[in-house]
């Protein structure tokens, strides 16, 4: 039988776990005074690296009581207002947002010794935009949003497999409408960080931050 490690050994792997960033380097004269223009640049090249899932970010809200969460989201539109990612309002991170606006969202592109940290405030989009959306969804992952209610306690898995048999009768060869509590929200941000791994750990931190509509700060921040 394979010899399995205890945590005293699992502590010294982790502690022994390193790599040093070689691949790029950012500066100011490089950057695009634009945040917008500068993430469309390093998510052009992620995409562009066949990363798996370049669009995949972790998303962080707030409790009432001040208690983080995250989870993974997926980006799935961006203009120069802000980024737009979609979800079950009754999840988790649905109410958190309704008493908390406030939300960061990090795209970790490890491939390419990246990350991206934008923070700002979550607003709904229109019922309209979340039901273009919706409707451009495989019919599979429209029964799903109907089938799943987010983030509430279940027994097991054949709660979810029984009610999305139920929903495939239901809508059998109907379109399937949109739901009440499932849509879009709109990230407005408020700061961007772009970080790029570097050698000796001495990363480039390049920070913007919003001071009047259209006029971005930028500045270079310590690793």
């Amino acid at each position: 039988m394979p010899k399995v490690k205890g945590i005293g050994n699992m502590r010294e792997d982790i502690a022994s776990l390193r790599n040093e960033y070689t691949r790029e380097k950012l500066d100011e004269s490089s950057i695009d005074i634009n945040p917008f223009n500068q993430f469309d640049k390093w998510f052009t090249e992620a995409v562009a690296s066949e990363i798996l899932e370049p669009n995949a970010m972790i998303v962080s809200t707030v409790s009432k009581d001040g208690m983080p969460s995250q989870r993974t989201v997926l980006l799935k539109d961006a203009n120069k207002e802000g980024y737009t990612f979609y979800t079950n309002y009754d999840s988790r991170k649905g109410r958190e947002l309704a008493d908390n606006p406030n939300i960061s969202m990090l795209f970790p592109w490890y491939e390419l010794e990246r990350q991206v940290i934008i923070t700002g405030q979550a607003q709904k989009v229109s019922r309209e935009i979340s039901a273009k959306y919706f409707h451009s969804r495989p019919r599979e992952s429209q029964l799903g949003a109907w089938a799943s209610q987010q983030s509430n306690e279940i027994t097991d898995r054949s709660v979810l497999e029984e009610k999305l048999k139920m929903l495939e009768e239901r809508f059998l060869n109907k379109e399937v409408p949109l739901p009440e509590n499932w849509g879009g929200y709109l990230v407005i941000p408020k700061t961007f960080e772009f970080w790029q791994g570097r050698s000796s750990r001495l990363h480039d931190r390049i920070f913007y931050q919003d001071e009047m509509e259209g006029t971005w700060k930028i500045s270079r921040l310590s690793p």
